[in-house]
């Protein structure tokens, strides 16, 4: 698929819950959030049918995120279910990484092909401070885990608060390299602002070469995740709501009002 700007729309990123087991301080608030109401969130069956027909118009990458994506019931089953998708060659999940040493070994056994892992320091207490009360180890479990599964890269996605802290990325730098892991900084994002950057070891953030579109938990198929435009699969069926998110991408992000990065998947 083709949109305006002539960018090839190959990438599909599914935001399978707003729900999360952290509460990082740059995506959610300490109080929590008002959850979407059950009956608003897409069944399994309705995501798939909108992976189906994404890859029917031309995606072959899909992506789960959430808030936590481990945190939604049965999700080993929705990640087979979209893994026997004829036409899907990457296949990926990003994770806070804390249920993830449960979870590896089926989520690779169902077809889940690679992984990203959110770690934004490896000092345990101010990791505990940034996500209000993670617990690091278990993230290094889930590490482990995941390469001994199988799923491979594993990626870990850490956000940068100041450019300035060398020391935070030098330690994380190691640890990547000392784990085989492949690292990626992100600045922080401000959706209200509209503040983004393109994302060191990454894609992410490059209008001009983006690529992907989102499906929001709640049936929404979002062009862009700073941008208000979304098209909802319920009511418009899922291949318009696709094609309409296609034809109207906006050439660059601009500001998103209506919408977090714990429902749209960062």
């Amino acid at each position: 698929m083709l949109d305006r700007f002539n960018r090839n729309i190959t990438y599909l990123r599914i935001s399978v819950t707003d729900r999360c087991n952290l509460r990082c301080v740059y995506c959610m608030p300490a109080e929590g959030i008002e959850l979407m109401d059950h009956q608003d969130i897409l069944s399994f069956d309705e995501i798939v049918e909108v992976c189906k027909t994404a890859v029917s118009l031309g995606v072959n990458k899909v992506r789960l995120t959430g808030g936590e994506p481990l945190v939604r019931k049965g999700i080993v089953e929705l990640v087979r279910m979209i893994a026997n998708i004829d036409g899907i060659r990457d296949l990926s999940l990003t994770t806070n990484g804390i249920l993830l040493s449960k979870y590896a070994d089926e989520l690779k056994k169902a077809g889940l092909m690679r992984i990203n892992i959110s770690l934004d320091t490896l000092d345990p207490d101010e990791y505990s401070r940034i996500t209000r009360g993670g617990d690091i180890k278990k993230v290094i479990q889930g590490i482990v885990a995941a390469q001994k599964a199988g799923l491979y890269p594993v990626k870990l996605n850490a956000v940068v608060f100041d450019k300035n802290d060398e020391a935070t990325r030098e330690s994380l730098q190691m640890f990547a390299k000392d784990m085989n892991l492949e690292l990626r900084f992100i600045t922080q994002m401000s959706l209200e602002t509209g503040e983004f950057s393109v994302v060191e070891g990454g894609t992410g953030g490059d209008c001009k070469h983006c690529n992907r579109i989102r499906l929001t938990p709640d049936g929404y198929i979002k062009p862009c995740l700073f941008s208000n435009i979304g098209y909802n699969v319920r009511k418009l069926g899922a291949k318009e709501a696709i094609l309409k998110a296609v034809e109207n991408k906006p050439k660059v992000g601009v500001t998103c009002s209506n919408g977090n990065f714990y429902n749209i998947g960062g």
